[in-house]
């Protein structure tokens, strides 16, 4: 190293000192051009990634990783998958498994999620539309074989967060007896509704902060976690997304497309889903609910362990969702008495779309 290079913050300096052996010779030979090494982006895990530019005027991204608390294997295996289903993942150009950094394409600034925050209907209406057609492409042509299952156990761990940190941790709240029973009842019927619908390769986190404006569009992002499972997750995390809303009319209309598409390409099989758009809604309703819950523990579960509250910023979202959707539903209704002591008079209307 030298004092040209940019100073970077870095946990310690082992880290520092590791990732530097492993960058500058890559650097060298693919003409990378290390002093321009700046922040892109860090996101709510422990990743972190640096946009660097090349003596050719293409800029590349490099990921870090740091192990034991990530791994990078599941990301550069989807990549590879997601790019031989015929979409548009980063290309790993190098990676070191072991010491967790990875040097990407670099695919652009352009979020889908400013685009849709700041485009007029009709723009929208077409990101959403490209979206909409590359998770069915997605669904239909990654390889899900060896991928965890979404099941029963991975469901009620996600949805066990709520209580643990947002009931607990955020608002100070301990449940009684009946209460913990009633949550106990609301759990197992989402739980039910997610287990009974057909299965299919599960992004995880398919939302505008994850899709790129890109040639071709989108490009996709944060795919390692993902997994087999309900086939409404993915399309239900699209429409019903932490940092954009929209008019239910509108979620009706994609989700409709998508069930049209969906249906003629015969994901949903011999299910019920395949003849009945009203099921499908309420699967994919339900499916958000589990979702959202789950969210609103990870967000407390930021700001509390990993002092990242900023995304507690979204709660109010989050809850305008829940009860929106708890108070649809009979089975769900009970919902809506353990949340009103975290959520005040919150309506539906609570939160601005857009």
């Amino acid at each position: 190293m030298t004092s040209e290079l940019p100073i970077l913050t870095w946990p310690d300096a082992l880290r520092e000192a590791a990732f530097w052996r492993w960058f500058t010779p890559l650097a060298q030979a693919l003409q990378l051009d290390a002093r321009t090494l700046v922040p892109a982006s860090a996101d709510a895990s422990f990743r972190r990634y640096f946009r660097v530019q090349g003596a050719s005027g293409i800029s590349r991204i490099v990921m870090d990783a740091p192990p034991p608390q990530e791994d990078v294997r599941p990301f550069v295996d989807l990549a590879g998958r997601i790019q031989a289903a015929g979409l548009h993942a980063p290309e790993v150009l190098a990676v070191d498994e072991a010491l967790g950094f990875v040097l990407l394409e670099d695919l652009g600034d352009s979020l889908y999620l400013t685009a849709l925050q700041r485009a007029a209907p009709a723009e929208a209406d077409r990101l959403m539309r490209e979206a909409t057609a590359a998770l069915l492409q997605f669904q239909q042509r990654v390889d899900g074989s060896g991928l965890p299952a979404y099941d029963e156990a991975l469901l009620r761990r996600e949805l066990a967060l709520f209580p643990e940190w947002c009931v607990g941790r955020e608002h100070g709240i301990t449940w009684t007896f009946a209460q913990a029973a009633t949550w106990q009842r609301v759990c197992d019927a989402l739980v039910a509704s997610a287990l009974a619908q057909p299965q299919a390769v599960v992004h995880r986190d398919w939302m505008p902060r994850n899709l790129m404006l890109t040639t071709p569009n989108p490009g996709i992002l944060d795919f390692q976690d993902a997994v087999v499972g309900p086939v409404t997750y993915d399309i239900a995390s699209q429409l019903r997304d932490a940092f954009v809303s929209w008019d239910e009319a509108q979620e009706i209309d994609w989700a409709a497309r998508w069930w049209q598409q969906a249906r003629a390409a015969g994901l949903f099989g011999e299910h019920e889903m395949a003849a009945d758009f009203g099921e499908t809604w309420r699967a994919l309703e339900w499916m958000g609910l589990q979702r959202h819950i789950k969210v609103l523990g990870i967000f407390c579960r930021l700001k509390h362990r990993d002092g990242k509250p900023a995304y507690s910023a979204d709660l109010p979202r989050f809850f305008a969702y829940v009860t929106k959707v708890a108070l649809r539903y009979r089975d769900l209704k009970p919902l809506i008495a353990l949340i009103e002591p975290m959520t005040g008079t919150l309506t539906t209307t609570g939160f601005s779309m857009r």
